[in-house]
């Protein structure tokens, strides 16, 4: 099996999606998180560094995440931090985590494949984050009851719609994750409905007060092209094979 340098995987990978120059939570720390001994023979592309996830990695993995094993702060390396590390150890395996990067990223981000995995055409980007626009919208002229059937069947989920907007969509706001609260932002926007992962309780009141269709896949699944895409992109950068490790949270 041909193997790869770990550096020059890394090298790329920080390049191509331009890690020091998109803005993020402190606690990202988006770019290589764990080394190895330096040589990465197969790729693993997951929504999560979870210790299950981990578990299922062999010599000289290299595991793509969007959400990394930092996000508690600089803290000791004991308890779970410290399973998650040994076991990563143990492995000999690597582990790179892009947040924020992977997100927007316009060719394997997280929200433009939404988008166009839903027949979007995407004409301007959306939703600041730090600055910056994370998201996508576009004219998608579909009834909602459709559009749901469709997002289900893309991520293979079964949506939650807040029916706040017309029955049939005309413009769309697409942002993965925890976007609930972007509602307004969107109705502003002109745009009459919103995809999204999760919200908190009160977007519901947010959605139909604000006459926009809020439609919640869930925060796993809307999270899961990008890292997929990602990983393709890297295997066929660096002739590596890859594979994708679910673990779904239901969230």
């Amino acid at each position: 099996m041909t193997a790869a340098p770990l550096a020059a995987i890394t090298a790329w990978l920080d390049d191509y999606l331009r890690i020091d120059g998109v803005p993020d939570h402190p606690n990202a720390v988006n770019g290589l998180q764990v080394e190895n001994s330096g040589s990465i023979l197969r790729l693993v592309a997951a929504v999560d560094a979870s210790l299950a996830t981990i578990n299922g990695l062999r010599r000289g993995d290299l595991l793509l995440t969007h959400h990394g094993m930092l996000w508690d702060g600089n803290r000791p390396v004991t308890g779970r931090r410290y399973a998650r590390i040994k076991a990563l150890l143990d492995a000999d395996a690597a582990l790179y985590s892009a947040h924020r990067p992977l997100d927007l990223h316009p060719a394997v981000g997280n929200n433009i494949l939404l988008a166009r995995g839903l027949g979007v055409e995407v004409t301007e980007p959306f939703g600041l984050h730090q600055g910056v626009p994370i998201g996508v919208r576009g004219p998608l002229a579909i009834d909602r009851a459709e559009l749901v059937a469709r997002v289900g069947a893309l991520l293979q989920v079964s949506p939650m719609l807040i029916p706040g907007g017309p029955r049939t969509v005309a413009r769309i706001a697409v942002v993965s994750g925890a976007a609930g609260g972007m509602v307004l932002e969107a109705r502003n926007a002109g745009c009459d409905t919103l995809l999204t992962g999760e919200g908190a309780h009160h977007t519901y009141f947010d959605a139909m007060e604000w006459g926009v269709n809020l439609l919640y896949a869930g925060h796993y699944a809307t999270e899961t092209l990008g890292v997929k895409a990602l990983a393709e992109k890297t295997a066929q950068e660096f002739a590596l094979p890859w594979e994708f490790h679910d673990h779904p949270t239901g969230l």
